[in-house]
């Protein structure tokens, strides 16, 4: 199994923080067909061959993403998206 773990500092207060959060899994349900939901300030993903979730503390988010083997292949490419993602919605 392939990771991603990202943790990226903030300074947005808790309610922009989880709108940031919500914007980054939205953009990623289109583009990599993964569902999420919330359980408290966790955000998890999941679809067949990937799994992880997004956790907001009060100045750090931190994504964590197993990777399957069929989808070991993008792990670049969609690492490179959250950090895109990050870059837009952390300075937004």
């Amino acid at each position: 199994m392939s990771v991603i773990d990202i943790h990226r500092a903030h300074s947005l207060d808790k309610e922009h923080a989880r709108e940031a959060a919500e914007t980054l899994a939205k953009d990623l349900s289109k583009q990599f067909d993964v569902n999420y939901q919330w359980e408290g300030d966790l955000l998890k993903f999941k679809r067949s061959g990937v799994k992880g979730q997004l956790d907001i503390s009060e100045n750090d988010l931190h994504i964590r993403l197993e990777l399957g083997l069929m989808l070991r292949p993008f792990k670049s490419r969609i690492e490179q998206e959250i950090h895109s993602q990050l870059d837009q919605i952390i300075q937004a």
